[in-house]
């Protein structure tokens, strides 16, 4: 998505919430060298399409903007830095952690290419971001790269070993962008069930979330991002179960539903994993909402295999699909296993799709008639606790928390009214 303002840096942010918060601390720095004419691509590699749409925005950028400095930047600029370095359209390119670096945004330097091997950085400085562009909600980054090597993911190689961010500067963050007026946070990160050990005392994200919400007490509404489900700590069970902050929606990092597939994805968790978990969690807040993210059409994967992905939707009771057909990354371990056809691929992942749909209509049928808790987005739409969006008839001020009777569905969204 592309935001610009008169006299401000361009922003266009491909992949996820990370980049996002990413993007701001780049705003920032560009901001305050003073770089009005200047359009940043903060790029993507989680697939092959992703790169694809970076490098088509690029050229129809420079075609927009023939005098603009493009500065290229992102997970994909970090792994093939001298494929974009050999774009003409591109003037520079950041890696992952030049890109924050406030030096990295004053004059345009001798060299066209500025990536460091990412795999030698050892620390993650925090980035105090005053504000969003979105005044709905904040992210926040506390942890940054991964240490897994999951066979069909090149991230690792972008965004360099797992690193937490001091809780204290966590607290910091947060304590600055609940003064500014944001009523909800989502704490963000490569892989944020990691969080702790590289950090003095080996604190969990459990603790880290206990901590933050007990020295910011002013903060409404907290949000996690995608969670590996073998990974939760006692804390944040605790948490699940008894802090009403912590909203009951939770985004599960799952890929298959098939142990031969997550094993040959060299996944962390089984079947049973999964499952044990989103019972557990719905034993504990029973009007929990699940997110997940999946695969199809993994390498290898059969009929059969699929077939227990696709149950998996409705065993744990998944309402929010991100589902991704395999695309073999270049590099990565699953690109030489014997591939998937592309088109079965498709096929597959339309049908999870499907279920998705069907799953995400039951749950909103189920929340007609029941109040709940809106932070407004724009407009007159927002998000409940449960992510779901909804529409209230009437424009309210954006980042708001309003009372909310739902009243129907229309378009797949939730219609309210105001109490």
């Amino acid at each position: 998505m592309s935001e610009t303002l008169s006299n401000e840096p361009e922003i266009v942010t491909f992949g996820c919430r990370l980049n996002t918060y990413e993007s701001e601390v780049m705003r920032t720095h560009a901001r305050n060298a003073g770089l009005g004419d200047v359009v940043i691509v903060n790029t993507c590699a989680v697939t092959s399409e992703a790169e694809r749409q970076a490098r088509q925005t690029i050229r129809k950028l420079r075609r927009e903007r023939p005098d603009a400095r493009i500065v290229v930047t992102g997970c994909a600029a970090q792994i093939d830095p001298q494929r974009y370095g050999a774009m003409p359209e591109v003037d520079q390119v950041l890696g992952n952690q030049e890109k924050l670096q406030p030096e990295s945004w004053g004059l345009p330097p001798a060299e066209k290419v500025l990536v460091n091997d990412i795999m030698s950085v050892k620390e993650t400085a925090s980035h105090l971001v005053g504000g969003f562009e979105d005044r709905a909600r904040a992210f926040i980054q506390v942890q940054q790269g991964c240490d897994h090597r999951c066979t069909f993911c090149i991230i690792p190689y972008g965004r360099g070993p797992s690193r937490s961010v001091p809780i204290g500067a966590v607290v910091e963050q947060v304590q600055a962008l609940v003064k500014a007026g944001y009523n909800e946070v989502v704490l963000s990160g490569v892989d944020i069930t990691s969080f702790g050990p590289d950090l003095p005392g080996t604190p969990t994200l459990g603790q880290m979330v206990r901590r933050l919400l007990a020295l910011v007490p002013d903060l409404p509404r907290l949000r996690l991002s995608s969670l590996d489900c073998i990974e939760i700590d006692d804390d944040l069970w605790r948490l699940i179960e008894n802090e009403p902050r912590l909203m009951p929606h939770l985004h599960l990092s799952l890929q298959a539903g098939d142990d031969m597939i997550l094993k040959r994805m060299k996944r962390r968790h089984s079947r049973a994993d999964a499952i044990a978990f989103c019972e557990k969690v719905r034993s504990l807040r029973p009007d929990i909402a699940f997110g997940a993210d999946f695969i199809a059409g993994f390498p290898t994967e059969t009929e059969e295999m699929f077939e227990n992905t696709l149950r998996l939707v409705e065993e744990c009771g998944l309402t929010w699909l991100h589902v991704f057909p395999y695309s073999p990354r270049p590099g990565t371990p699953a690109a030489r296993m014997p591939q998937v056809d592309g088109g079965v691929r498709k096929e597959r992942a339309a049908r999870l799709r499907a279920a998705g749909a069907e799953a995400e209509a039951r749950t909103l049928a189920a929340l007609v008639g029941h109040e709940v808790s809106v932070l407004v987005e724009k407009e007159d739409l927002g998000r409940t606790e449960h992510f779901a969006e909804i529409r209230l008839g009437t424009p309210l001020p954006a980042g708001s928390i309003q009372r909310a009777v739902v009243t129907g569905v229309r378009d797949g969204k939730l219609t309210g009214t105001l109490l």
